[in-house]
């Protein structure tokens, strides 16, 4: 008889990008660089949103959505990744305002059981002859409607 391994846990919201760690994004000391999380992070959410046909190609004229800029940027690590091997980034949305959003981000293990970072990002949409802030189109507010968490 073989013990099966646990489950991993059900997401409630959000998505699970899954995400690779190499032997060069790791430091002297042979830990994930601490720089390489929101990079990792910023993989995932592009990869996300190319999934909805949000891009950025070369023209910031013509990218729409995906002309933003980030306004503000919070993590904390909670556990050291040692290895490289397959991790996963879990994204969502906490806020979808009119110019701007908050999303939510934890760095994991493949299955997500483990957190080993977490934090938010805030964007700004913008407007790309101007850079000043510009709505969200209906059609990105839609996408990011299902990636909002649930209140409570």
């Amino acid at each position: 008889m073989t013990a099966e391994a646990p489950a991993a846990p059900a997401l409630s919201h959000g998505r699970l990008i899954p995400v690779a760690v190499h032997f060069d994004d790791l430091d002297a000391l042979g830990l994930l660089h601490n720089a390489r999380y929101p990079l990792m992070v910023e993989r995932a959410w592009a990869e996300l949103w190319r999934e909805h046909g949000f891009r950025f190609e070369g023209d910031w004229a013509a990218a729409g959505d995906a002309c933003n800029a980030v306004k503000e940027l919070r993590i904390t690590y909670e556990a050291p990744v040692t290895r490289p091997g397959e991790y996963a980034v879990h994204l969502w949305l906490e806020r979808l305002g009119t110019t701007g959003l908050t999303y939510g981000f934890r760095f994991c293990s493949a299955d997500g059981a483990l957190t080993y970072a977490h934090g938010t990002r805030v964007l700004v949409r913008l407007d790309s002859a101007t850079l000043r802030p510009a709505p969200w189109s209906e059609e990105f507010r839609t996408a990011g409607r299902a990636l909002l968490r649930p209140a409570g």
